[in-house]
């Protein structure tokens, strides 16, 4: 005679319990996963808004040494210009001024290069 047992140890009963168990665990394991994606999510959060104004001040620093770069450049490169100028000038008011000594000056000069030039040229063909 069957009788029904409030606690049957039937394989389809222990098939049923083992799927219920691991359920549980799928869907606690979810939930921890979730739990550990929001924290994560929230860390990187936090981080992005820490960052922001670190990558702003850099780019806003970077931006003005730029500028500084670039105008002391054309400060530099004006004076440059102007004592060009200045010396040009110097040059061609000592021309008109002593006509002679400058020819005198530029020719030694060119003899002075081109001797240089012919040694230079001698020490190249020994080699």
């Amino acid at each position: 005679m069957l009788t029904n047992k409030p606690f049957e140890t039937s394989p389809a009963n222990l098939a049923d319990q083992a799927a219920q168990s691991a359920e549980n665990a799928i869907k606690s394991t979810q939930r921890a996963a979730n739990g550990a994606l929001d924290s994560l999510s929230s860390t990187v959060q936090d981080v992005r808004d820490q960052a922001a104004p670190a990558y702003n001040r850099l780019k806003t620093q970077t931006e003005e040494l730029a500028n500084c770069g670039m105008d002391a450049l054309r400060n530099t490169s004006q004076q440059v210009r102007d004592t060009a100028a200045k010396a040009s000038d110097q040059t061609l008011g000592y021309i008109k001024d002593e006509p002679l000594k400058a020819v005198l000056i530029a020719a030694a000069t060119g003899a002075a290069l081109m001797a240089l030039i012919s040694l230079m040229s001698r020490s190249r063909d020994r080699n």
